[in-house]
This record gives structure tokens, sequence and C-alpha cells, in this order.
């Protein structure tokens, strides 16, 4: 029995668990499953049973709930030894302090340099910080966040990739790149809600090394559903892909529109239970 918590994916058993947590008849409906599928939506509760009690899940969202936010992803690109920007990481305001001082002059970076809250994508909650008061009022907009419950932050070196930035989108065993580019060569955001535009065909030779370490990097978390975002750094002559975010809900503009993605998601789901023996 192939059961489905995807709203769009229609198995032998279909089961929609959103807004709640997952109870004891999702359970024993996964007990009886021999692989199940889940959304993009999916809890961390009910990925967590899906895992303990069936051997076969799809998408795998092992690392996104083993090392969450962006403090997690760094931990993990540092652990798989990926090269990524330099970065410091902070639990909160007080941890930063307590290396650096209640002022912030004691920058671990360079100005200017990247500051990232633990939450949010597609660069929200990103800044570029110029100068020490740029840093102060970041730092306080990180604590009054504490107050209501969020937390965490990362300083990173600011990287100049010539106002472009690459995605490579793995969809089951299928990788796809494109880049995102904006008009200005100097801009800090690289994203699609910036104004960056789509780019399929640029420099094909760094598009293929993009889509190669993401894939060496996938063999080895074992991620088939997310969009990853590289920089190329513009001062290389031959520069190799720096891991910058893993994006697990993802824009879906530069893959030809959600009904197009949806159909990928589709094809890579019957391809992954056909590679265990199993059809729809």
């Amino acid at each position: 029995m192939i059961l489905s918590f995807h709203p769009n994916i229609v198995a032998d058993e279909n089961i929609i668990c959103a807004g709640r947590l997952p109870n004891d008849e999702d359970r024993a409906a996964i007990c009886r499953a021999q692989a199940v599928i889940v959304s993009q939506g999916c809890s961390e509760a009910l990925y967590r049973m899906c895992r303990k009690h069936c051997a076969q899940v799809f998408p795998n969202y092992d690392a996104r709930f083993d090392y969450p936010g962006k403090l997690g992803q760094a931990r993990l690109f540092k652990e798989m030894g990926v090269p990524f920007p330099v970065t410091h990481t902070f639990e909160t305001v007080s941890s930063y302090h307590e290396q650096y001082g209640e002022k912030a002059l004691m920058c671990p970076l360079a100005f200017p340099c990247v500051l990232k809250f633990d939450w949010g994508g597609e660069g929200e909650e990103v800044f570029l910080l110029k100068s020490a008061e740029d840093l102060e009022q970041a730092l306080s907009k990180a604590a009054a966040a504490e107050q209501s419950g969020q937390k965490g932050f990362l300083l990173q070196k600011y990287v100049l990739s010539g106002g472009r930035s690459m995605r490579v989108a793995v969809i089951g065993d299928r990788f796809f790149s494109y880049w995102r580019v904006q008009q200005d060569p100097t801009a800090f955001f690289t994203g699609i809600k910036a104004g960056a535009v789509i780019d399929r065909d640029k420099a094909p030779k760094l598009q293929q090394a993009g889509r190669a370490a993401v894939l060496d990097f996938c063999s080895k978390t074992g991620i088939n559903l997310a969009g990853f975002d590289l920089l190329f750094p513009e001062d290389k002559m031959e520069p190799a892909p720096l891991f910058l975010e893993i994006n697990y809900f993802f824009g879906r503009r530069g893959l030809g529109g959600s009904f197009k993605y949806y159909g990928l998601v589709e094809k890579a789901v019957m391809a992954w239970l056909g590679n265990l023996g199993l059809s729809l």
C-alpha cells in the first residue's frame, strides 16, 4: 500500500494532515504503508512519524529537520566540507555580545558583510551591513525578534558575484539550473522578487559545475526536493560554486510555473516508486 499526505498526488490511501498534528490513525496508516509521500508543507512531527514507521518516504527531509534554519545549514555545509562564504553563527544576541562586547565595534568580518536571521527564505530577513551602525540596528532587530520567540542569526562574508546567483533545483533525481541576474552588476539582492531576471543559457560551464556540486551534495545527504542557491565569486578566473542556502520552499517561475513544477514532482514520485518496485 502506498500512502500519500500530498494533496496533489493520489495514492492507494490519502490523508490530509495540514493544520493539525498527526494522530494514532495516521500512525496506523503509515505502519501499513510500503511507501509514504509527503508534501513540501509537511510538519516535522508528521515527517518524524513517517520516518520512524516506514522505510521509504518521499521527499527525503532528513537534512531539513536535522539541520534547521540558516544556522543549521551552515553547520551542514561545514560538516559536508563544501565551500561556502565565511560564516559566524550566533544563537542569540547575548551570545554575540559575549564574544564581541556590548557595542558592535568588534565585528568578526570586515564591512560590508551580510547578516541573516535564522528564519526566512528567498532573500527575506537578509541585510547588507556597510558599517558598525548598520550592525547595531540589525542586532536591535534581532533582539526584538527574540522577544517574540524567533532567535538566531549569522554574519557572513559579502561575496561579489556580479549581481547574479544560480539556482539549482533538485526534484527527485533530476537537476535544473538557471541564473537570477540583476541589470546592475553591483546589486546585492539577486532574487526574482528583487527584480532579477531568469537566464537559463548564461555561462553553461558554470551551470554544469553548479549542478555537479549539488548532485554530489545530494548524493551524500539524501536531499531530493529543494532549491539550492549558489554564488560564483566574480574575482576568480574559474570560480567554484559557493553554497549559500537551501530552500525547501522555493520559487517555481524558473521551472516554468506551478503547473509544470507539480508535473515534475509527480514524475519524480513515479520514478522513485519505480526504483522501489512499486507503482500507482
